[in-house]
């Protein structure tokens, strides 16, 4: 598909001339004569380069470079001019152009200054392309499910996202709450700014301290440089503290700080630091129990809960067990190049009527599983986990056994003998893989 170029010059001959260059080089090229007809031409065409001559009946060009960057971000400008001053430059420049040349002396640069206006267009073209993934990948609409529960969640969280109000998220384990908190991120003015998650739960109250907060050199053993905190990194965007819960009553209090002031000091320092931050919290916990025992600051707790989110889980939308299957089958079908993967309706009504203790994640597991060890486009149910079988599918212990060999035969081979990725597949410990791979005398 030929790359397009629109001149916008009234000196006819000039832009007759022009096209005929341009067109020479395999480009198709389109003309206007006015800056009304240029517009005109970029609402219904999306041209990457556009040449356009300073002095227009109706415009200045210098002046309409910013309605086409506003109509089109993405395309590059080329001002063209007769007499060429220093504050034309510069206003051009200014206002989103990608260079101002002059006519009739600057001829021969015409054709590579378009190679690398078009280049660089496409390097637009494809952040563009980028940033739209991501925002789709964290948007709301890309959350699946039609049930009441889960609509009236997102509704909350859609209410909220455009304030910088803290919101707690509650909901059992593997309920989607970092999915949540990042399509709030995704979703506020904060949205071009840092979107930090740390998991409370992943650090002894030393270490999580100095990764929120940060450190001066020489606090501790091995500070040997000034490093800055999460708290810090999440600047101008939103910090996401996953499983608060199990953060120290000792930390908590310094956090308390930040909810309250935006400043913080790091570990080591005596000079407080200022910071602009968003805080969305997340828990499994029953954090006002808690609170009112002692376990958790009564303070932060109120802070933390200025607007709470509850997350159903899988058991209270099994109207939505179904679509998630399937958006996670295709996902992983892709992965192992096998796109026409179904599930046949044996398997629809185990995993429908299943009660889903893991929620979300654990029927993430469940489908990779099944896409991995399938060997046909439709997978059965006799490849579901061992749990899903009741005493009367399998009825013989010997076969159970069977059962359980040939899957950990397919998985080691899927995982081409990777024992640690096969483990975390499998569901089981490596120690317990160990011991099976040497119960049933399986070769690795």
């Amino acid at each position: 598909m030929q790359d397009s170029i629109l001149i916008i010059d009234d000196e006819k001959k000039i832009n007759s001339l022009l096209a005929r260059i341009i067109s020479l080089e395999g480009f198709r090229v389109l003309q206007a004569f006015t800056g009304k007809e240029g517009l005109k031409i970029l609402k219904s065409e999306d041209i990457p380069v556009v040449l356009s001559d300073v002095k227009l009946p109706d415009c200045s060009g210098v002046e309409l470079v910013i309605e086409i960057k506003k109509l089109r971000p993405g395309s590059e400008i080329i001002n063209l001019t007769a007499f060429g001053t220093i504050a034309d430059g510069v206003s051009a420049m200014r206002n989103g152009a990608f260079d101002y040349i002059t006519k009739g002396d600057d001829n021969d640069k015409i054709i590579p200054l378009i190679y690398k206006a078009l280049e660089k267009a496409k390097m637009n073209a494809r952040l563009q392309s980028l940033e739209n993934r991501i925002l789709k990948k964290y948007s709301f609409e890309s959350m699946i499910g039609h049930s009441s529960h889960i609509r009236d969640a997102v509704s909350l969280a859609k209410k909220v996202s455009a304030t910088d109000t803290t919101v707690l998220l509650l909901g059992e384990t593997g309920t989607g709450k970092e999915v949540f908190a990042q399509a709030i991120h995704h979703d506020s003015p904060r949205q071009n700014k840092p979107f930090v998650a740390v998991n409370c739960s992943g650090f002894s109250p030393e270490l999580l301290e100095s990764e929120l907060f940060g450190y001066k050199s020489g606090a501790f053993t091995g500070a040997s440089k000034d490093k800055k905190g999460l708290i810090e990194e999440a600047n101008g965007g939103t910090l996401f503290l996953d499983e608060i819960g199990e953060m120290s009553l000792d930390l908590q209090a310094k956090l308390l700080r930040v909810l309250e002031s935006q400043t913080f000091i790091k570990v080591g320092d005596t000079q407080t630091s200022s910071v602009n931050v968003r805080i969305i919290a997340a828990t499994n916990r029953d954090l006002q129990g808690e609170a009112e025992v002692g376990k958790f600051r009564l303070d932060l707790y109120y802070r933390l809960s200025v607007f709470s989110i509850q997350l159903p889980p899988l058991s209270h939308r099994r109207e939505d067990i179904l679509p998630i299957a399937q958006h996670f089958l295709a996902e992983f079908g892709a992965k192992v190049n096998r796109n026409q993967l179904s599930l046949d309706k044996a398997v629809i009504s185990k995993l429908t009527g299943h009660h889903w203790k893991g929620n979300i994640r654990e029927l993430k597991n469940v489908i990779e599983r099944l896409a991995i060890l399938s060997d046909r486009d439709v997978i059965t149910a006799d490849l579901l986990p061992f749990e899903f079988h009741t005493a009367t599918a399998i009825s013989d212990s010997m076969n159970m056994q069977l059962v359980e060999k040939m899957h950990i035969i397919k998985v080691l081979r899927y995982t081409k003998g990777n024992k640690t990725e096969a483990s975390r597949l499998l569901g089981i410990g490596l120690t317990t893989l160990y011991r099976k791979i040497e119960e049933y005398n399986i070769e690795s």
